[in-house]
């Protein structure tokens, strides 16, 4: 196995106005399922993986199939960009033989108890960096050049997801040859769920009204989504700071949305926006509250708690929302394809 291996960080943005909210603690050592360390033939110990955000928690889970014990450190329905490992998360790491983070200074407080913490043959792994070479970052006024920080949203967009994917495959691959097989066939399974999904969001997303694939949303987790999809981020509510936008900022966002007929305002489930319900009054668009940056729907254990059951949930309130109809998207069966016991903390 490779020695602790810290690879570069990845992210990026789109035209946003503002910024926001993502996913964030610590587990046990124990599967989901409450089950010990042995391997599915219960004569070796698990491959112990760490993962942060639930998207990234799943994809591995698909990837990893009962070859892993998966532990997620961020709780679903918290801000990732904020989030700050309690200190038992340090014994989870320390018994890692792998830990995939998003990168791109999303989870730079979790990453610096990895360094600390790791066993010394452990491998750290920033999947973002892996997958987007740097011309590719997208910075904007959230995520602005000067700062460092492009969007590390990359997870809503399935083409990028399925790079996320490649890595994981690879990464389990290397820390445990003997799976080479297993990891192939599930990546196989995830890597086609995750086509249909993108041939389902393509086909009904041509059902909105000419010109209306455009996304104001609270958080700008949509960049990457945005510019292989062909969407128009116009803008994304909270600040750079978390802090709600200035009543300059506002107006110029009322502004903005009547200029551009936007007709309706995309905000967060986990993040109920006062700010949004003012623009929506004001301008007449309506106000979608329910969009998932990375809180997976459902509870652990259901169908639709999965990063493909997360994305087709946005992608039909989106649609739906800007008059379309996302039939194909509806109908797809969203179920992960190999049994998910990863352990994600809520």
């Amino acid at each position: 196995m490779t020695p602790k291996t810290h690879l570069p960080v990845m992210t990026a943005g789109v035209l946003v106005v503002l910024l926001a909210a993502c996913g964030g603690g610590a587990t046990d050592s124990t599967s989901g399922d409450g089950s010990t360390d042995d391997g599915a033939d219960g004569s070796a110990k698990a491959l112990q993986v760490v993962t942060t955000v639930a998207p990234i928690t799943s994809i591995t889970a698909a990837v990893a199939g009962d070859r892993a014990q998966i532990n997620g450190l961020v709780p679903e329905g918290t801000n990732s960009h904020t989030f700050d490992p309690p200190p038992s998360a340090a014994a989870v790491l320390s018994d890692a033989d792998v830990v995939f983070i998003n990168g791109l200074q999303l989870e730079e407080p979790t990453k610096d108890l990895a360094e600390a913490n790791m066993k010394d043959d452990a491998v750290l792994v920033e999947i973002g960096t892996e997958v987007l070479p740097e011309e590719e970052y997208i910075y904007d006024f959230s995520f602005p050049e000067e700062d460092g920080k492009p969007n590390p949203h990359l997870w809503t967009d399935p083409t990028w997801a399925i790079r996320y994917a490649e890595v994981i495959r690879d990464t389990l691959t290397e820390a445990d040859p003997d799976g080479e097989a297993t990891y192939a066939e599930n990546f196989t399974a995830f890597e086609a769920q995750a086509t249909e999904l993108s041939d389902a969001l393509r086909a009904d997303q041509e059902s909105i009204p000419e010109g209306g694939k455009e996304l104001l949303t609270y958080h700008d987790a949509y960049a990457y989504f945005a510019k292989t999809y062909d969407w128009t981020v116009i803008g994304a509510i909270q600040p750079e700071n978390f802090e709600d936008p200035t009543p300059r900022e506002v107006a110029g966002l009322i502004d903005q949305i009547e200029a551009e007929e936007v007709p309706v305002i995309f905000g967060s489930e986990v993040f109920p926006s006062a700010v949004l319900e003012e623009v929506g009054n004001a301008t007449g668009a309506r106000y979608e509250d329910t969009l998932r940056d990375d809180d997976l729907p459902g509870e652990p254990g259901d169908p639709e708690h999965s990063w493909l059951g997360l994305m087709r949930y946005d992608y039909v309130t989106m649609i739906n929302g800007l008059g379309g109809e996302a039939t194909e998207l509806a109908a797809l069966d969203t179920a992960p394809a190999v049994p998910d016991d990863a352990t994600y903390p809520q």
